[in-house]
């Protein structure tokens, strides 16, 4: 049997992952893909560092393009990162010169779907990504395949482990933000420079292909994007209080008229809910159809083990001679501007720092009152000496009443901070 020949650019936690788990499971791996699997050119930016596993047999190239460009190899798997430079060049030429791509680079995917599926298309060259969302969780084949004939009306879910271990532990301990963050960065669950997954990109990236799997691709930057920097532990447990946990979720829905909703936001959601008790650095991925109606799976989003066992899981489908087309229809979808989220209902748990003294509840009521917010339930903590935290939960209102009233809130003298708004929200619902 011949081997499926790999050329493979970047040799971090994630590509050494593949090359261990190739080697180890190499009878397994031979067996279930029908041929053997084998590593055979690869290329990293520090060529004499010890990597833990023996790469003499392999060969070394400068630079991704020339590994892409390899007459030798069969697939070229792209683990570099990041939506430019090497990754992209590395992955548009492979794909021009028809080699089949994997790569679990969800920027690139997110941000440059349009062309590279065009180029996949025109010249018969697969592009696998399915480890680019939600790590060793198949997502990807879950939307691709498993719901392949059903018509889904959510797709979404908890995206980032980052976010939701520093949500766990801030829920768990009392403790704010910034001290939380500080230990995941020590512990390896958050980057030195955190911003692209504290800030919602990275789920915004995943979100972004799930939508585009689900629905049609989408415009990336009319995402509506929101991190989780301004959640408190005053907000989790006012959640908790109220029956609810605090997440950040990535989420899009299709209207009748066949526009897509899509959100990156921290939103409160039923305790009861599958979602809720996904914890610490797992992932959960959760979709609605008219037919299979309500599911969630959930595992680790990242690692070297879940990350390149997904890789791995896409070169066996090449082996087999599976190639299911980007979008998974033959023809290539423009992509589409998300739907303004101005109009859509919900209802909206409020946070409002206010000075402690008579007529402040009234002073409130009268600027939601204004705006046509209808409050539903207020819970009281108190705050610093002479203040307090409110938790305003309210009734279905439009997007843009809840935003206006908060602006209203925060230019009234007994209010200091600018309030909070997080949507409550049941991913199944």
């Amino acid at each position: 049997m011949k081997p499926l020949r790999i050329g493979l650019a970047g040799l971090g936690t994630v590509g050494i992952g593949v090359i261990r788990l190739l080697r180890e499971n190499a009878d397994m791996i031979t067996a279930r893909a029908g041929r053997p699997i084998e590593v055979v050119a690869i290329t990293a930016r520090d060529r004499t560092r010890d990597r833990g596993v023996d790469l003499s047999a392999m060969r070394w190239h400068d630079s991704a393009t020339a590994v892409a460009q390899d007459p030798e190899i069969d697939v070229a798997v792209e683990l570099i990162g990041g939506s430019e430079g090497p990754a992209r060049e590395m992955v548009r030429t492979a794909l021009e010169r028809g080699l089949p791509v994997v790569t679990a680079n969800k920027a690139l995917v997110a941000l440059h779907a349009d062309r590279l599926s065009r180029l996949s298309s025109e010249k018969n060259a697969p592009l696998l990504f399915e480890a680019a969302v939600a790590g060793g969780i198949p997502a990807i084949k879950l939307v691709h395949e498993g719901l392949a004939a059903d018509r889904l009306l959510s797709v979404g879910g908890i995206l980032n482990g980052t976010c939701n271990y520093i949500l766990t532990e801030m829920r768990a301990t009392g403790r704010d933000f910034t001290d939380v963050l500080t230990e995941a960065q020590a512990k390896g669950y958050a980057e030195a420079e955190p911003s692209t997954d504290v800030d919602g990109w990275d789920t915004a990236h995943k979100l972004a292909i799930l939508a585009g799997l689900a629905f049609q691709p989408v415009a990336f930057d009319t995402l509506s994007v929101q991190g989780i920097r301004d959640i408190t532990a005053t907000d989790l447990k006012f959640a908790d209080q109220l029956g609810y946990r605090i997440k950040l979720l990535g989420m899009a829905r299709q209207a009748e008229n066949g526009t897509v909703a899509a959100w990156v936001r921290p939103c409160l959601v039923p305790a009861s809910a599958p979602i809720a008790s996904v914890e610490g650095v797992f992932n959960a991925v959760s979709t609605q159809g008219v037919f299979s109606g309500p599911m969630t799976i959930s595992g680790r989003g990242a690692g070297e083990g879940p990350t390149a066992s997904a890789v791995v899981a896409d070169l066996i489908d090449l082996a087999r001679g599976t190639a299911i087309p980007v979008w998974g229809t033959q023809s290539v979808p423009a992509p589409v501007a998300c739907a303004n989220l101005a109009d859509l209902n919900s209802a909206f748990y409020l946070r409002v720092n206010v000075q402690d003294r008579s007529g402040v509840m009234a002073d409130l009521t009268s600027v939601l009152r204004d705006h046509d917010v209808s409050v539903h339930f207020v819970s009281q903590h108190d705050a610093a000496t002479g203040c307090a935290d409110l938790a305003i939960v309210t009734h279905q209102v439009p997007e843009k009443a809840i935003h206006a009233a908060a602006t209203a809130l925060a230019a009234l003298p007994v209010v200091t901070g600018k309030p909070l708004v997080l949507k409550i929200e049941d991913p199944l619902a």
